[in-house]
């Protein structure tokens, strides 16, 4: 995968039951070391939009100042990120099975330092924003033709530094600012609704100075127009609210807040892993890490 291709959207859907697949082989494989399973899945249409047909990234050179950047704010989720990276070809498939093992490079939350195509360190839940507002900033003052992409949790967005940081976006106008906002309606302790309610959501975007866009975060069509409407704006920054379902992909973990941040047992693997037949029936290529 290089900057110059883009994925047919007819064939997204079973490449993003292949990401699925290998977001429960990998964290499987850590056993006892624990993974993020459920805000995982439900992202996984919107990274796979993202990297297969939207965003102007070249795996072989990951630092090109071009770049659109994308940064993961809910970090636990790392998981989809690091299988859309090997896909892509940032690293080697067979690497995913070394997540949050010793001297990997794959860590529970995303390291810069470490892992090509990471743009941000993360998991202190609520700075990816302003991070994001800092390259966008950056961009439009060095006068460089990039977007920049920040995925947030619903209930990531509780945080107050989200809102100091939309309301700086919004002031300046960073139309090469895009949020994301996977709204699968969990957060670790419980429903968003029933922890503390961020609804109406676009009403408060709006507030903010921001244009937003409601779209099913399963829908590869309509986030196909969702993106191509974030292209069209451009005078604020833009915010998708995307609907999702937690644990999308595996019947006992959709909306089931219990599989927020454990490890399938070997029967449930087994499960998941029959659920996810794709028609080609990718597994992890098993290389060295084995």
């Amino acid at each position: 995968m290089s900057v110059f291709e883009k994925v047919n959207l007819d064939k997204l859907p079973p490449i993003c039951t292949t990401i699925r697949r290998w977001v429960i082989e990998m964290i499987y494989k850590t056993k006892d070391k624990s993974g993020h399973p459920g805000g995982s899945l439900s992202m996984v249409e919107i990274l796979s939009q993202l990297y297969l047909r939207h965003m102007k990234h070249d795996p072989s050179y990951p630092n090109w100042e071009d770049r659109d950047r994308f940064i993961l704010s809910k970090g636990h989720g790392v998981p989809a990120l690091y299988s859309l990276l090997a896909y892509t070809g940032y690293f080697e498939p067979d690497e995913l099975l070394t997540l949050r093992q010793i001297n990997s490079r794959l860590q529970g939350h995303p390291d810069i330092r470490v892992c090509p195509g990471i743009e941000a360190s993360t998991g202190a839940l609520g700075q990816g924003l302003s991070i994001g507002v800092g390259h966008a900033l950056a961009g439009r003052m060095d006068e460089r033709d990039y977007r920049t992409y920040v995925l947030m949790g619903d209930g990531e967005i509780q945080e107050g530094q989200v809102w100091e940081a939309a309301m700086f976006a919004g002031s300046h106008k960073l139309s090469n600012l895009t949020a994301i906002v996977d709204a699968n309606g969990f957060q670790l302790d419980a429903a968003v609704e029933d922890v503390l309610s961020v609804e109406p959501l676009a009403e408060k975007w709006a507030s903010f100075g921001w244009a937003t866009h409601e779209v099913d975060g399963h829908d590869v069509n309509a986030l196909e127009d969702a993106f191509e409407w974030v292209n069209r704006i451009e005078d604020k920054p833009t915010v998708l609210i995307a609907r999702t379902v937690k644990g999308k992909g595996v019947s006992y973990m959709e909306n089931n807040n219990s599989f927020h941040g454990v490890v399938p047992t070997d029967e449930e693997y087994a499960i998941a892993m029959k659920e996810l037949e794709a028609p080609e029936k990718q597994q992890i290529p098993v290389g060295a890490s084995e």
